[in-house]
């Protein structure tokens, strides 16, 4: 501010008392400056939060009808407990500083908030992230799993590991954040290029899950009695495309949105180099990589199957968008094609492999978020350009940037260091949390309920049922419509057993 008013003076030689004039000028344009960023990080949360919607359309795309209700209810749980717990505890262990650089101890239910360095906005944005990181985790364990252990699950993810995960890599006080605080050392000199989560929200939430589905064990019917791979379609190719677009439109508030501000300036005043100019670029590289990621897989399973399979193409999409989300600030767009084309064959390779060792994840969540986050996480340290990284983590001059770009190999051990850490942390956490779960019978419904379908034993009956219309009621002329159908008696759940 007073490097403002000390320029802007002089300027206004000819009015009286000019050093106020400046004060104010400089002051208004500081507001306004404030203002536009959180407008923009308030918007940008607004995206993020509407892939929860998205979520919503995939997951109950991706399931058999009898268990439409049970899914969508468990998306709408993870933002409604996520939200109450992340208020209470995970926004102070994530960002509540100052603190140690394992979690924050600060902020509990936003005490203390506002602040110059953290206002509501910030608050909301970081609340659309966790609730994306259980959200995924859901779709692993969907269509045997007990309405409680969401309840559990979701509130322990939300409340206490992901924020922790996000404190190391996001916070200024985190052990390896890429954006640690002046005077605190850098992990290799460089911190870990996370930008908007591969890891801290996709590998945490892929990993959660495939946790969960590995002690639930497959859904009954996914492996026949020779172990041959059977496939239980989803109901609804219509939700998941629809809930495909929605998750890809919200991927513009998550990824560009991460810069959090968009009133900076890169170069001289006056000139296009600003935030504004690389949220564009984010934005485009964020594009780039999903559109060819969905266009490898279709050629792909095109020569594995023989078939133009919508289904796993908007799966390779979001693969695509998984794996970019780390790097997408810091490479060329041409970069994110290759980041798009490798993560296509990841998802691929590891459907394969899932397959092969009789894994169950219905919606692939932990191929998809695991294992595309975990390449995205290698792709930033092999394809960070240096002008890039010096732009979005200032005030480092010679940090490492990319491998393939001339910048050694510093920044990819400090990448696969994260890679092995959030393996450890989360199967260390959420692992025996399910087990705990299965062993006190609270993780997964009975053989029966799982035969009939949730929504009819736990859920009052059927989200929606097809049948033929009563001719009387149209004039006597048949014909087809839908209707929406509840149990016509109460059908109480069986008792649970353990299913691994």
């Amino acid at each position: 501010m007073s490097s403002c008013s000390a320029d802007l003076a002089p300027l206004l030689g000819g009015v009286s008392n000019s050093s106020a004039a400046a004060d104010y000028i400089c002051n208004q344009f500081t507001d306004a400056g404030f203002a536009i960023d959180s407008t923009y990080l308030l918007f940008s949360a607004y995206l993020v939060f509407s892939m929860q919607l998205g979520f919503a359309m995939l997951c109950a795309g991706s399931v058999r009808a009898k268990n439409t209700m049970n899914i969508m209810l468990t998306n709408v749980l993870d933002a409604a407990a996520g939200g109450l717990f992340y208020y209470l505890f995970g926004f102070a262990f994530a960002f509540g500083g100052p603190s140690n650089g394992f979690i924050g101890k600060h902020f509990f239910g936003l005490k203390e908030v506002p602040q110059p360095s953290f206002d509501y906005s910030n608050f909301l944005y970081q609340w659309a992230f966790a609730i994306a990181a259980a959200g995924i985790t859901s779709g692993s364990i969907a269509e045997r799993t007990q309405f409680v252990a969401y309840l559990i699950y979701s509130s322990f993810l939300t409340g206490f590991v992901y924020p922790v995960v996000s404190h190391w890599f996001w916070s200024g006080d985190g052990w390896a954040a890429a954006a640690r605080n002046s005077g605190e050392s850098l992990l290799f000199g460089t911190g870990v290029i996370d930008f908007a989560g591969s890891g801290v929200v996709h590998m945490v939430g892929g990993i959660a899950g495939l946790w969960g589905a590995l002690i639930e064990g497959p859904r009954i019917g996914r492996f026949d009695h020779a172990g041959r791979s059977v496939n239980l379609r989803g109901h609804s190719a219509t939700l998941v495309v629809l809930g495909t677009f929605l998750l890809w439109f919200g991927w513009y508030g998550f990824n560009p949105g991460s810069f959090n501000t968009i009133f900076r300036t890169y170069g001289p005043s006056g000139s296009i180099h600003g935030q504004w100019s690389a949220v564009g670029r984010t934005a485009v590289t964020t594009t780039l990589a999903g559109c060819t990621a969905a266009l490898t897989t279709l050629f792909g399973k095109r020569l594995q199957t023989g078939h133009w399979n919508v289904v796993d193409v908007c799966n390779g999409l979001l693969g695509g968008f998984a794996a970019i989300t780390s790097g997408c600030s810091v490479a060329d767009p041409w970069a994110a094609i290759i980041c798009g084309f490798v993560s296509a064959w990841v998802l691929i390779g590891l459907n394969k492999l899932a397959a092969k060792l009789k894994f169950d994840d219905p919606l692939e969540a932990a191929q998809l978020h695991g294992g595309c986050g975990a390449w995205g996480i290698i792709f930033t340290a092999l394809f960070a350009r240096e002008k890039y990284v010096n732009e979005v983590f200032p005030g480092r001059p010679g940090r490492p940037y990319g491998l393939f770009m001339g910048g050694g190999g510093r920044l990819l051990g400090a990448h696969i260091v994260q890679i092995l850490v959030i393996t450890g942390w989360v199967s260390c956490t959420m692992g025996p949390l399910f087990f705990a779960l299965h062993k006190l019978n609270l993780l997964r419904i009975s053989a029966e309920d799982e035969l009939a379908g949730m929504d009819l034993t736990r859920h009052g009956g059927f989200a929606y049922d097809l049948h033929d219309e009563d001719p009387s009621a149209r004039g006597g002329s048949p014909g087809g419509g839908f209707m929406l159908k509840s149990s016509p008696t109460p059908v109480k759940p069986k008792a649970t057993a353990n299913h691994v």
